[in-house]
């Protein structure tokens, strides 16, 4: 039976990394935040550290809070016919999980990264992104995220992996889990 994972967590938690050992396994991984990145893209927007945040509340609001998980569901179904695993990376409503829930009922499951805020900030500030930006960009994020549902998915996510060590550990604990859970399928 085919099966697919979302993944949620707040910014800088290691939804990423996370995704890389999926892309690792040769799992097909799609990103909600890529698909933010190509609507900026799209409209010619200079990239700054709050456009992406700016895009996906103008989406939201244009098209409703699951835009993005509608929009991502034929592609996943597509994945589905070729390998029994797909992975979505960046789960951030609570509208997005219902599309996801309701697609694949029993067949779907998320994961939350969980990850001190102290942590997840120097992390962001370390990596680099063009959407990262400094405190005050970190602090909307993190409220704009909330506002869209995402500590109610990480509170109830199926599976919770918690993501305050360093990266080597996190990314032989992510192995292991995923081989765990290939192994049980």
């Amino acid at each position: 039976m085919s099966r697919v994972l979302a993944v949620c967590g707040m910014p800088g938690s290691g939804k990423g990394e996370f995704a890389e050992i999926f892309i690792e396994a040769d799992i097909p991984v799609r990103s909600m935040g890529d698909m933010v990145r190509e609507e900026v893209n799209k409209r010619g927007l200079e990239i700054t550290p709050g456009v992406f945040g700016v895009v996906a509340a103008d989406l939201r609001r244009e098209f409703g809070e699951d835009v993005l998980a509608v929009r991502l569901t034929a592609a996943v179904d597509a994945l589905l016919e070729t390998h029994p695993l797909v992975l979505i990376d960046g789960l951030r409503g609570t509208a997005e999980y219902d599309v996801f829930n309701s697609t694949w009922g029993e067949r779907f499951q998320s994961v939350a990264i969980l990850a001190d805020k102290e942590m997840r900030f120097a992390r962001m500030s370390a990596r680099g992104r063009s959407e990262d930006g400094g405190t005050a960009t970190f602090e909307a994020r993190d409220e704009r995220e909330k506002g869209w549902g995402l500590e109610d998915l990480i509170d109830s996510a199926d599976v919770k992996i918690e993501n305050n060590g360093d990266l080597v550990q996190f990314q032989n604990q992510i192995r292991t889990w995923l081989a765990n859970l290939i192994q049980a399928s």
